[in-house]
């Protein structure tokens, strides 16, 4: 009896080693496997995740490589979108919001060249890269910058990865300091209604408002559309951690993401 259940297990084993590489691989990742859903969003197609790999090459995903949305100056309330014909006005912006990052960086001069590496910089708002707690830094205080009453010597902002429906590769929306506790809010707000930030469509639009000096600026205004269905809820995920995990593997720039940020 016992060498007969040996004999079996011995069988089954070389069955398996037998097997096509191929299809061992896909009985292994059966279970990850998402089914298609019908959706105005291309990147939940079932190749979408393999032809940014593919198309990437390992090579890193970097910020440059991204399309990005910078702050209106002047209390403009029409966001500049680069296009394939070029920059495109658009009075909103709507999509899902894969992820998002809080970024700042501090100069020791008022107004750095663009392109110029600050002294100091956190991807997060709170650690340095020099591993210094952010909270604990005399640039952080309000007031720290010369000149501009109650701003802060460190600049900050958010950079928001926004996944609309005819692409694949989300646009980069710029933040500006002025309307991150708006953002910051928003999030809470679907944090206390136990609703996901990649599972519903965001409508992103700007309002004119004025600072406390006289000075015309943009607010950003977030509002939530559209509840996703299960399937896309499930796509939006699942496409988001694999999205970050990719980007999230090179060292970030921290300068472009901050200039012109207000």
């Amino acid at each position: 009896m016992e060498n007969s259940k040996l004999k079996q297990q011995l069988d089954s084993k070389i069955k398996a080693s037998t097997e096509p590489v191929e299809e061992r691989k896909l009985l292994h990742t059966q279970e990850t496997i998402i089914p298609p859903v019908h959706s105005d969003y291309v990147a939940f197609s079932n190749h979408a995740l393999e032809i940014l790999r593919e198309n990437l090459k390992n090579q890193p995903l970097s910020f440059p490589l991204f399309d990005l949305v910078k702050s209106p100056s002047g209390g403009a309330v029409v966001f500049s979108v680069p296009g394939l014909a070029g920059e495109e006005a658009e009075k909103e912006l709507t999509g899902i919001i894969l992820g998002y990052l809080t970024p700042r960086a501090y100069w020791d001069t008022p107004d750095p060249v663009e392109g110029t590496p600050p002294v100091c910089s956190s991807p997060d708002s709170m650690v340095s890269y020099e591993g210094k707690p952010c909270s604990q830094c005399p640039f952080n205080d309000f007031g720290s910058k010369n000149g501009e009453s109650g701003a802060k010597a460190c600049k900050e902002s958010v950079i928001v990865f926004l996944l609309r429906p005819k692409n694949i590769l989300p646009l980069l929306v710029r933040i500006p300091v002025s309307s991150k506790m708006i953002f910051l809010k928003y999030t809470t707000r679907l944090l206390s209604n136990m609703t996901s930030i990649n599972s519903i469509v965001t409508k992103i639009s700007l309002e004119k408002a004025t600072s406390k000096d006289g000075k015309p600026y943009a607010k950003y205004q977030f509002e939530s559309v559209r509840t996703l269905n299960l399937e896309e809820a499930v796509h939006a995920k699942e496409f988001g951690k694999q999205f970050m995990e990719i980007f999230n593997t090179v060292e970030i720039d921290i300068e472009p993401m901050i200039q012109e940020a207000g």
